[in-house]
């Protein structure tokens, strides 16, 4: 059951941080864009650095830090009395009440607080890549469709509305369609952010010893497991490629562009 429950957990994964990236994306290549130097700056610079840090290491230390810093947050919300350094070497101390989750919280909001925080990461990881992509896009709208927007009087709100966020997506969506397989490849990264995701439980129920099933002796099945891991993502690519192309033609639909069926 925990395996099959680990297939609901990667699913949701992907339906909450698709748009939750793409989010992400929008805003950092809206401010990529923008004439504010500082708000343009830092549009940039997110795009940048996060795409600059090789994912697994921006995993493997994010998080940490993330949870950290909500940390740190709290306790100095909650506890302003506390007069010792919280970071103490390599360790990090906060009060008891700071700490996230509580120790007395059940085991549900453990879980959910970690998969909050994988969300997130994801989110901010992706997005990260997704601006990249939706700020060429917004490069690629001809200029003069602009131009003649601003001649018939339409102001920068309705330039950007009405005009350029139209036209955007046509140029998006196939570098946006290669992002959402990234994307579902990288499910695997879960484990490093302490959920327990499909990859995870295929390894533990196909070896021949695991500390969770020592006392179920059986030969070595991960191949078979893995096997299945192989036809699950391989089926759900294939039919996320075929739904994206079929959004791409509806896109296309009498829009003057060198892709347009009509």
């Amino acid at each position: 059951m925990n395996l099959y429950w680990s297939i609901l957990t990667v699913l949701a994964l992907l339906l909450v941080t698709a748009p939750s990236a793409l989010a992400f994306g929008f805003a950092g290549a809206t401010a990529a864009r923008s004439q504010v130097f500082p708000l343009r700056w830092l549009g940039k610079a997110y795009i940048a650095i996060v795409r600059g840090v090789p994912d697994i290491a921006f995993f493997l230390f994010f998080v940490v830090a993330l949870d950290q810093g909500f940390e740190w947050m709290r306790h100095q919300v909650f506890c302003p009395e506390w007069v010792e350094p919280i970071r103490q070497g390599n360790d990090f101390v906060v009060c008891k009440a700071a700490k996230l989750p509580l120790s007395s919280s059940p085991q549900w909001i453990h879980e959910v607080y970690g998969f909050f925080l994988a969300v997130l990461t994801f989110a901010i990881v992706f997005g990260a890549f997704a601006a990249n992509v939706i700020y060429g896009a917004m490069q690629a709208v001809p200029r003069e469709q602009l131009e003649t927007a601003e001649a018939y009087g339409m102001n920068r709100r309705q330039l950007f509305w009405r005009i350029l966020m139209p036209q955007m997506w046509l140029y998006a969506l196939p570098g946006l369609s290669n992002l959402w397989v990234i994307l579902i490849k990288a499910t695997p990264l879960l484990f490093l952010l302490g959920v327990e995701d499909i990859v995870y439980w295929a390894r533990e129920l196909g070896g021949t010893k695991t500390p969770r099933f020592s006392e179920y002796p059986h030969g070595d099945w991960r191949a078979w497991y893995f096997l299945g891991l192989l036809v699950f993502y391989l089926l759900f690519t294939y039919y996320s490629e075929r739904v994206l192309a079929h959004i791409n033609r509806r896109l296309q639909r009498g829009q003057a562009t060198m892709g347009a069926t009509s």
